[in-house]
């Protein structure tokens, strides 16, 4: 416990954290260029994050871009922030909040690209209208992402993987749509820079394929 109020209490005083407690956390939707990165770079936002390999990762890989790790957790957010300090990434940060009030932070067209890796699956059939790829979430992310703007996803879940395949091939205003279900064995593994989580790391030792998609919305 001790150990976890220590890391709340430096991600509080971390300015590439934006949190409940700072007066930013209401009034960044749509200044996240003007007010927070001071520059007009592209936006790729990491839903669901975790310790925010991803946005660290690409961070790192492409310094004319700005990265916006997003979860709920903040011991999670500390260790991504951690990283980014520690390697003087300027063009991260971390939004501490749930996915489904997404557009409070984010205003229309903002995002260029979204990526997700390794979400909760919600396996439970009850739970099919909290995964992160059901109807209304993607609602959200075609309003969010601007024109041409990619979202892709990266997990080990076949049933979240399966879900969110047939969700997709339902709909008709999906382009440059394009999926492998072992991304390691695929000509689509150039798109994800071999960055890998925690989790895919877990599940990639003990045999799981890791599966990848990704497309457009059609504007």
């Amino acid at each position: 416990m001790k150990r976890k109020q220590e890391r709340f209490r430096i991600i509080e005083e971390r300015t590439n954290v934006i949190e409940p407690s700072k007066p930013i956390y209401n009034q960044i939707k749509g200044k996240w260029s003007s007010d927070y990165f001071k520059n007009d770079h592209p936006i790729t936002v990491e839903l669901a994050c975790g310790r925010g390999e991803y946005s660290v990762g690409l961070g790192a890989l492409f310094p004319q871009r700005n990265y916006i790790g997003v979860d709920v957790k903040g011991e999670r957010i500390w260790k991504g922030s951690t990283w980014a300090v520690e390697r003087g990434l300027a063009n991260v940060a971390f939004l501490r909040t749930q996915i489904l009030a997404i557009e409070n932070f984010f205003g229309l067209d903002e995002i260029d690209e979204i990526w997700m890796t390794f979400p909760d699956p919600r396996p439970r059939k009850r739970d099919i209208k909290r995964r992160l790829t059901s109807p209304r979430f993607l609602e959200m992310y075609k309003r969010l992402l601007r024109p041409q703007g990619f979202f892709r996803l990266k997990t080990d879940n076949t049933i979240l993987f399966e879900y969110t395949l047939e969700e997709l091939q339902n709909r008709t205003d999906i382009t440059d749509f394009a999926y492998t279900k072992d991304l390691y064995s695929s000509e689509l593994r150039p798109e994800c820079f071999d960055i890998r989580t925690r989790y895919e790391e877990e599940f990639a030792a003990k045999g799981e394929s890791i599966k990848y998609l990704r497309f457009r919305f059609r504007q």
